[in-house]
């Protein structure tokens, strides 16, 4: 029987890696995947999906406005359907996977993060986190050694940003995976920091 999955985790858990590497294990095994992911993920690319490790593959793009119910049909059959950055669906669209999980009966692995830089929810994983028949925690780790679960948002000085818009595309260079505790710790040290430099 058919399942919706959710595998999320930090930034830097080879989410991309392991999708595409699921990719090629279907495709391996003679299975048609359709590979979709959100419009609004155009780091490397408006159609390629790309991981750290190097691999690489085409997807089809998934507008904010578009049905995926209908896309897919129109894509033609498939075994299974892999998502990467499913945080970006709406849950609207999110609801539409899981349609397609319930009247097709074909797997849907949606890969992506649960929370933004400042721990909320994305709207599509909250979503996913509500539906999905399998959640599975892509672990990391943070330079301290523990779990990493908090996506930190740093500028151009490496000092974790806790103010701007839900949605900023960037790598290594503007993310750094950490767990909570050396998140909130950075943040006081550098309110100290903020504090002292005003006097």
């Amino acid at each position: 029987m058919a399942k919706l999955y959710f595998k999320y985790g930090a930034m830097g858990s080879s989410k991309s890696a392991q999708a595409l590497i699921t990719k090629f294990n279907y495709e391996e095994k003679g299975m048609s995947v359709w590979l979709i992911k959100p419009s609004v993920d155009t780091r490397d690319g408006a159609d390629l999906i790309r991981s750290r490790i190097g691999l690489e593959a085409h997807a089809c793009i998934i507008t904010p406005e578009q049905d995926i119910v209908r896309a897919y049909r129109a894509a033609g059959r498939h075994d299974v359907i892999i998502t990467d950055e499913a945080q970006f669906f709406t849950p609207a669209q999110i609801d539409q996977l899981r349609q397609i999980v319930d009247e097709e009966d074909i797997p849907v692995l949606c890969f992506g993060l649960r929370t933004d830089f400042l721990t909320h929810f994305f709207p599509g994983s909250q979503r996913l986190m509500e539906l999905a028949d399998s959640l599975t925690e892509i672990k990391t780790v943070c330079a301290c050694g523990r779990k990493a679960t908090v996506n930190a948002r740093i500028d151009g000085n490496g000092r974790i940003v806790t103010t701007g818009g839900q949605i900023l595309l960037g790598g290594n260079d503007s993310y750094v995976a950490m767990c909570h505790r050396c998140w909130k710790r950075q943040i006081r040290e550098q309110e100290g920091q903020l504090t002292v430099e005003g006097y």
